[in-house]
């Protein structure tokens, strides 16, 4: 897989995704990143790529042409025309299972945003989607393409060791993942559940199934709505909701 980013700070994202796994990936080859200065682009002498807004307003706007012209040369870079990502607070908040389907494409372009936004002629002549990392505002895109470039990377076969590594996490199967624990056995007086040191794998896999639920209920119960759940798993969460009734009717 190649990302590419279009930022007006190359080498802030350069130093994040040379680092860790993901700099270890790219230099196997694994997944391929390429951080373009939208500098380079421009036309003036002072390397201007924004402008005052027509219609008035505070701030301004990244133009057009700049934009343009750096994704054009992408495509010409590599034959072909890459899945284009604008990182925008006005995007579809980034989900695992966005983060999923996009792991299977070969190219996407990342645009970082600045200041009041994009021309909205660009993102209408260019732009495939628009994505969010949540709803708040940051001072410029790269790290919510930084974020999604890291996310989205590790999802790429190769990347990690394992599809375990990632199979079992958090938001991947639609739910929260299970609780975990390392050596000692017992640390201040906290004992690590019986089940996990029994070396029985039924056991354990039908505890963290139910660990899962249950971390889900009590912190995500939103994300029950989406989950994949079995007649068993929906018996569990049936019996979790009768239990918290009682609960609640006990402290009234």
């Amino acid at each position: 897989m190649r990302i590419d980013i279009i930022t007006l700070f190359p080498e802030m994202c350069e130093a994040v995704m040379s680092e860790s796994v993901i700099g270890r990936a790219r230099e196997k080859g694994v997944i391929e990143v390429v951080c373009h200065q939208l500098r380079d682009y421009a036309f003036d002498k002072h390397k201007r790529v924004d402008d005052s807004t027509y219609g008035g307003g505070m701030g301004m706007l990244m133009k057009a042409e700049p934009i343009a012209l750096c994704f054009e040369d992408i495509c010409r870079s590599i034959s072909a025309r890459p899945h284009f990502i604008y990182m925008s607070p006005k995007g579809a908040v980034l989900t695992q299972k966005k983060l999923i389907s996009l792991s299977e494409l070969p190219n996407i372009t990342l645009l970082c945003g600045h200041y009041e936004g994009v021309d909205q002629r660009l993102i209408d002549e260019y732009v495939d989607e628009e994505i969010s990392i949540g709803d708040y505002v940051l001072t410029g895109g790269e790290l919510p393409a930084l974020v999604l470039a890291d996310a989205v990377s590790r999802l790429v076969p190769g990347v990690l060791s394992d599809e375990l590594c990632f199979s079992e996490e958090s938001h991947y199967s639609g739910l929260l993942e299970y609780p975990q624990y390392t050596k000692p056995s017992v640390w201040r007086g906290r004992e690590v559940p019986e089940v996990l040191l029994s070396g029985h794998h039924a056991n354990i896999e039908a505890w963290r199934r139910e660990r899962s639920l249950e971390e889900t209920f009590q912190k995500r119960p939103d994300l029950l709505a989406g989950a994949e759940l079995s007649e068993k798993d929906k018996k569990f969460l049936s019996s979790m909701v009768q239990n918290a009734e009682n609960n609640n009717d006990a402290k009234k």
